[in-house]
């Protein structure tokens, strides 16, 4: 068995790949132009769900279910119909559950959002990035301002909780229209901010475009200074940061993404989707085609399976816990490390401490402002 489902598991991760289009800076497992797949796949999928509450033996509270991608909002409403159904076979899940469906500006059609409430979905993740046709047309993402304008006006009718995803750092986007961005963003009635710094992979065609010259991105002195700016509007409008790049108001913040910075277990269905049961991690195959052959074929065999080392709890733990704003004990991130390991990291912090990169305070240790934007780098520093 490649997962314990014993353990605690109170989460699901349910992994949707298709889109109509693949965005330049994407590097995501996600599948444009597959859409004569869907069917078949929804039925790999679901059977990887059955298996899985069959395996648990007894029906589980679900606190969270996320519906991530790709594009889930292109998921066929009767197959997403299909899959609550089967949900609701092995699992328990109730208003209180919060259920998070990712969506795409301009992939809404016509009463959608009243059947995604009737099927108690509670969240929606709207993936803005920016509100300039031009720059998101040069990256491939083929969404318009008014698609988000007419989503942003519709979905509050059905949703009390909408979050709302923004990349900074985006090639052509001016300081100015960024901060036009964040004033539209903090007048709509969302709960909820990821606000990403761009990330430029080297498996993307928007990192052969910089490469080749194509595109110039923005200088990193002005990401920075837009980062801290960005992160202060926010607060001044009612948007609190928890998380390097999450922010929420009063008792929004994201519960499922909570989950995974806590390393609480939670099991991922679908291409690509990985899974934690607290000692294992599991991702499964990443090609369509071996993917639905395996399931169909019932002999489902996830690509990567690892049991957590000592040092990967401690890589894991000050990695995660860095990212909240609530921070991580240095008695907790230490525990499982011999004697000379803790004296190293111990040396490591004092001068990250000294250079007024990480707080702490009573053994809590927090990223200092400074530190917000650099974390990646700290976690190096700090690493084993």
């Amino acid at each position: 068995m490649y997962y314990d489902v014993t353990a605690k598991t109170h989460s699901l991760y349910i992994h949707w790949p298709f889109c109509p289009y693949r965005c330049h800076y994407c590097p995501f497992v996600a599948l444009a132009s597959h859409d004569p797949f869907m069917e078949r796949y929804h039925k790999a999928l679901t059977q990887e769900i059955k298996q899985f509450g069959e395996q648990c033996n007894e029906k589980r509270y679900l606190e969270t279910i996320y519906f991530g991608g790709g594009t889930p909002s292109t998921y066929p409403d009767h197959l997403l119909l299909d899959t609550f159904g089967i949900l609701g076979e092995f699992f328990f899940f109730d208003d209180e559950t919060e259920v998070t469906l990712e969506v795409n500006p301009g992939t809404v059609k016509p009463g959608q959002l009243e059947l995604w409430q009737q099927l108690g979905i509670n969240r929606m993740s709207i993936g803005v990035q920016s509100l300039n046709d031009e720059v998101l047309k040069k990256l491939n993402r083929l969404q318009k301002a008014s698609d988000v304008y007419f989503l942003l006006d519709k979905a509050p009718t059905y949703f009390d909780n909408i979050s709302v995803d923004v990349i900074i750092g985006l090639p052509g986007v001016t300081v100015a229209e960024w901060k036009q961005l964040l004033a539209e963003i903090v007048r709509w009635k969302i709960t909820h901010v990821s606000m990403y710094v761009l990330e430029v992979h080297d498996t993307t065609p928007l990192y052969f475009n910089v490469v080749s010259k194509k595109v110039t991105l923005p200088c990193d002195d002005e990401v920075v200074d837009l980062y801290y700016w960005s992160r202060d509007f926010l607060a001044q409008h009612g948007f609190r940061q928890y998380e390097i790049s999450s922010f929420a108001r009063d008792s929004y913040e994201s519960r499922h993404n909570s989950m995974y910075w806590d390393r609480r277990p939670y099991r991922g269905f679908g291409l690509g989707a990985c899974s934690f049961d607290g000692v294992r991690r599991v991702q499964n195959e990443k090609n369509l085609m071996k993917y639905l052959e395996s399931m169909e074929q019932g002999r489902y065999t996830p690509i990567f399976v690892e049991t957590i080392t000592p040092e990967q709890v401690y890589a894991e733990k000050i990695m995660l816990g860095l990212r909240k704003m609530s921070g991580v004990m240095w008695c907790d991130i230490s525990r499982d490390l011999t004697e000379d390991q803790r004296r190293v990291i111990r040396r490591k912090l004092d001068n990250l401490i000294e250079k007024k990169l990480i707080i702490e305070k009573e053994g809590l240790l927090q990223l200092a402002l400074a530190g917000l934007i650099v974390e990646n780098e700290i976690i190096t520093q700090l690493s084993l």
